[in-house]
């Protein structure tokens, strides 16, 4: 097997999030050295300068700079980022090719002519090493604007693949940037002599229309843009590694700020988070991955790359990786070993991102000038603003080696590329008229005080996280007529969710620092505690709230879903009209619902209309106003299981929707699977119901607002008497839907009178011992399945029993496993083991029930059965090939991840255990307390700055989280403060009063902890309401 060459340990700490305790890494510099002293010490000759290096910069101008023929390789890092004035060196590097052709990069604590075989003739180049998950974590313009030549370079190589729509919006921007507002013929003629995209002549159409939009826009603002459309898609920042697993199949790896991500072709099968991996190594030509241990066994995946030194340099960049985001300190120093070494020594060595970030912040550096190679703005309407101070000696400066000649003045020499033809202007060329417009920005020039424009609009741009993408889509379709709508937010392909990245693991915790978000000061408590203490405003107060978001849940549908299959017309217009028919008025009834709610609770507050007279401080009335209306709609809602099942049908037979509907549940406005928005209007009768049912017991009969309050409850209660079963039947339909998209190997799941009844995580006795497995029970059979390498993230089939003839028997003392059953069929017999002897209790009782419902079926879910499952074990369904993307994590993944499971009681008391409202959030090792909108649904929390954003910037599942009040330890000094923790994850949250503590202890502790069995598929509804 041989000795491991290379190992490096992944420090676990929270320290992956800013505001988290603080981790060392490990370095190769002896006790008491650092990186000035190590080059200095370091044998080279002072004086002859006889090694030319050819760089390429990333606007494709060559330099050329003469260094000592045993300089180090920092040393010719230092004297780059010097010439062009680099402040946030630390995200870029320099690169070269080796003899097989592969980009490697330049190491900085090794001599150049030890890694490039002939820098004389080699070309390097300079470009982007780290890749941050936002570029508003980009402190300077002039960095951004190299980003952005780096997204340039990367499209024209096909490295960045995307869709052509979004291809023709980023070259847009860069045209945008390069040359200025939108003229047609200058830019088809900029486009014949510029080559951005390889199928350029196909796009050019789209990139006019494009550009058509970007009037007024300055180069900064395009920059920006072109970064926030860039880390959007699933290839952003992705550099390939040909590899094979141990089956042989043939992959890519890859390393990103999140971890070790692994392709398929251009599709992203699996990420290896930081936080679960604890150890990186190679052995030759292996490359193994070491996670932490989930579950009764532990974990090592092995990959086989070309050769011993491709899989050395995959193990250098992940290491560089991991400490550059992952750490907040330089690596320590680590000690050298006496007698001999074993493997590699190499480790990161240069400033973390938070230091970098840190650094950027305390030093106060101001903006100096720079030139944009090919900009040749043509119109400007902004003024500049000549009063920047010179800048304070750069980083870069202090890292050269004292006392080397090479370090102190090393001569450039412009070498302009033949393949740019608008770089052949001089690097210092006297300015002409035309390029003393104030949109653009010149070359940073360290040696002169003169001051560039400063763009204040791309600074504004990046605070502004729900900036749109698309800007002004077209509303010329008869459907969008009565409707304002939004710009959505990139409806192009490769938005990833979860992250709620999109790709991104359930268990990750949101990302969000703690300057991320406003904080509560003390004249925000003083507001609030001048505001009504009632009991009744604060219940009125959470129908507002709760309104809010289903009126955000139903423009899921209305406005951004609409806007998507009208763009690429996609959709049949029967279809169209039968799903817009039915839920438009719906959403127009509300918008004017909650402007009558807002109203009311401001004038209950006493902030507006203090002239008008009257008593406001109650609800009642509004809701009976409304709930009567409402009753009109019921016809609307009998009408969504036609929705929901001709949509589905719609998506199997038209391809062109199916990848629209695919590509829109990738965006980060879908934050639910798409046909879960379309039961959002029945599941709000079910909390009218409720919240009415609370006001009434909450006032006395003798109350103004009591008859009210119970005439509404009456009128809502009739609605969802008559809609309950359809609520259970349309919740079953999604269900079954969502696992068809989630499940390989099974065609026709949501075949009439099949029922879903529990899925869950149980641990399958095999040769090899217990093996995670995810099994689903329905009506008629039990799947059990396994989370592989797949290339869209879905569960492969691996076995299925007819639950005819079924016998399940406890059975730990015959294998000595805890919590163990045995499950005997006419197929096979297997032995599972649960987590928890709850667990087994769950599934045992479910499986006997589902037995027993089967002996009273027909012959008829036998032959369901057979032609439902078919033996595909290695064969994807074309409709998840289309598109080529992967996945979105959803409820069942989290199941899987977290070890539990899920039950059709479950989702049906998760409906009524849904909340939203604005929470203070603090994390278990920061100090302040950071404002959110939090809404609670779907088992999960998800987090926005406000209520008026279209998208959540994170979330946290809840499954397996345990929900209670702080203790002593916990150090919180605040009233109203649950605690949310799951192993070490720990959160705290902190509500405006009383109820509204209560009431989130109260959802959050029903939703995640299972019901008491009702009926399983029909249960009956109480009448709850009192008279």
């Amino acid at each position: 097997m041989g000795e491991i060459e290379g190992t490096y340990r992944i420090l676990q700490t929270p320290g992956s999030r800013l505001g988290a305790q603080k981790t060392s890494g490990v370095s190769t510099l002896e006790p008491g050295q650092n990186l000035l002293t190590a080059m200095a010490s370091s044998p080279a000759k002072a004086h002859e300068r006889d090694l030319p290096v050819k760089i390429k910069m990333l606007d494709n101008t060559v330099e050329v700079l003469d260094i000592e023929s045993k300089c180090y390789g920092q040393t010719l890092l230092t004297e780059v980022y010097k010439h062009l004035n680099l402040i946030e060196s630390d995200y870029f590097g320099i690169e070269f090719q080796n003899i097989q052709s592969y980009w490697i990069w330049l190491e900085p604590m090794k001599p150049v002519i030890k890694q490039v075989r002939r820098p004389k003739t080699t070309m390097l180049r300079l470009a982007v090493k780290f890749f941050p998950p936002d570029p508003g974590q980009l402190q300077e313009e002039y960095t951004r604007y190299l980003f952005a030549l780096q997204i340039k370079r990367d499209l024209a190589e096909e490295r960045l693949t995307c869709s052509d729509n979004t291809a023709a919006l980023l070259v847009s921007h860069l045209l945008q940037s390069e040359i200025g507002d939108f003229d047609e013929s200058e830019d088809r003629e900029h486009l014949k002599t510029n080559q951005y995209l390889p199928n350029q002549e196909k796009l050019e159409g789209k990139i006019l229309e494009f550009h058509r939009k970007h009037v007024g826009q300055t180069p900064a603002e395009s920059d920006f843009q072109v970064l926030e459309i860039a880390r959007k898609l699933e290839m952003y920042g992705i550099r390939f590694h040909l590899a094979s697993d141990r089956e042989g199949t043939k992959i890519n790896l890859a390393v990103s700020h999140m971890g070790v991500l692994v392709f398929q072709g251009n599709t992203k099968i699996n990420t290896f988070n930081w936080s679960k991996v604890r150890k990186l190594s190679f052995k030759r030509k292996r490359f193994l991955i070491k996670l932490h241990p989930e579950g009764p066994y532990q974990d090592t995946l092995e990959f086989l790359l070309g050769s011993r030194d491709e899989c050395k340099n995959f193990w250098k960049i992940c290491v560089e990786y991991h400490t550059f985001f992952r750490l907040f300190d330089q690596p320590k120093p680590k000690a050298k070993a006496v007698f001999f070494t074993r493997g590699s020594s190499f480790r990161y060595s240069g400033r973390t991102q938070k230091q970098l970030v840190d650094y950027i912040k305390d030093s106060g550096m101001k903006r100096t000038p720079y030139e944009r190679r090919h900009s040749k703005v043509r119109a400007s309407t902004r003024t500049s603003n000549t009063d920047v101070p010179k800048q304070s000696v750069p980083f870069t400066e202090g890292l050269r080696t004292p006392g080397s000649p090479a370090s102190t003045a090393a001569p450039f020499h412009s070498v302009h590329s033949l393949t740019s033809p608008a770089s052949i202007l001089p690097m210092f060329a006297e300015p002409n008229p035309s390029s003393l417009d104030p949109r653009a920005s010149y070359t940073r020039i360290p040696d002169k005080t003169t001051a560039a424009p400063v763009e204040e609009a791309g600074r504004k741009l990046m605070q502004q996280p729900g900036s749109p993408v698309l800007q002004g889509l077209p509303v010329d379709h008869a459907q969008l007529s009565s409707l304002v709508l939004k710009s959505p937010l990139g409806l192009t392909p490769g938005f990833q969710v979860n992250a709620v990245t999109q790709g991104s693991s359930p268990l990750l915790s949101p990302v969000l620092s703690d300057a991320g978000g406003a904080r509560i000061e003390e004249d925000d408590e003083m507001k609030r505690k001048r505001c009504p203490t009632d009991k009744a405003y604060f219940i009125a107060k959470e129908i507002l709230a709760t309104e809010r978001t289903y009126l955000k849940d139903l423009e899921v549908i209305t406005v951004w879903f609409r806007s998507a299959v009208i763009k690429e017309n996609a959709m049949p217009e029967g279809l169209m009209t039968l799903l817009f028919s039915n839920i438009d008025p719906i959403y127009e009834f509300h918008r004017g619902f909650l402007k009558e709610i807002e109203q009311r609770l401001s004038l209950w507050e006493g902030r507006s209309n203090a002239h008008v007279k009257g008593d406001f401080q109650r609800i009642g009335d509004v809701m009976l106003r409304n709930m009567r209306a409402l009753k009109e709609f019921t016809s609307y809602l009998q009408k969504h299981d036609e929705v929901l099942t001709e949509l589905e049908k719609a998506t199997k037979r038209l391809k062109k929707l199916e990848m629209v509907y695919k590509e829109f549940e990738l965006q980060k406005v879908c934050y639910l699977p798409l046909n879960t928005f379309l039961l959002k209007p029945i599941q709000r009768l079910m909390h009218y119901k409720l919240i009415l049912g609370r006001l009434c017991k909450h006032y006395t009969a003798d109350h103004r607002d009591f008859a009210d309050c119970r005439s509404a409850l009456k009128e809502v209660t009739e609605m969802t008497s008559e809609l309950q079963h359809s609520l259970i039947r349309l919740e079953n339909f999604q269900k079954l839907t969502e696992l068809q998209h989630d499940l390989i190997g099974i065609d026709n799941l949501t075949a009439p009178g099949r029922e879903f009844i529990r899925e869950g995580c149980l641990y399958k006795l095999t040769k090899k011992g217990l093996q995670q497995r995810m099994f689903f029970l329905f009506s008629d059979m039990l799947l059990y399945t396994s989370k592989g390498v797949t290339g869209t993230n879905q569960f492969k089939i691996h076995g299925h029993l007819s639950l005819h003839g079924m016998l399940v028997e406890e059975s730990e003392n015959e294998w000595s496993v805890p919590h163990c059953f045995t499950i005997y069929s006419a197929q096979k017999t297997i032995v599972v083991a649960a987590s928890t002897r709850l667990e087994m209790g769950k599934w045992m009782e479910d499986l006997n029930v589902a037995i027993e419902m089967a002996k009273k079926s027909t012959e008829k879910s036998e032959m369901l059965l057979e032609n439902s499952v078919c033996n595909r074990s290695n064969k994807l369904p074309p409709r998840y090939l289309l598109g080529q993307a992967q996945r979105p994590n959803t409820i069942t993944h989290v199941c899987w991840y977290r070890n539990q499971s899920l039950s059709l009681s479950d989702y049906l008391c998760m409906i009524q255990n849904q909340l939203s409202g604005y929470l203070l959030r603090k994390f278990k090792n920061s100090n302040g307390w950071q404002k959110l909108w939090v809404v609670f649904t779907n088992f999960c929390l998800f987090f926005y700055k406000t209520h008026q954003d279209d998208y959540p910037l994170a979330s946290l599942p809840l499954l397996g989280y345990t929900v209670s009040c702080p203790v002593e330890t916990d150090g919180i000094q605040k009233d109203h403060v649950f605690k949310l923790q799951f192993k070490s994850h720990v959160y705290f949250f902190r509500a405006e009063s009383k109820y509204t503590f209560e009431r989130w202890m109260e959802v959050i502790k029903r939703a995640t902890s299972s019901p008491a069995r009702s009926s399983l598929l029909l249960p009956k509804e109480k009448d709850t309401h009192t008279d």
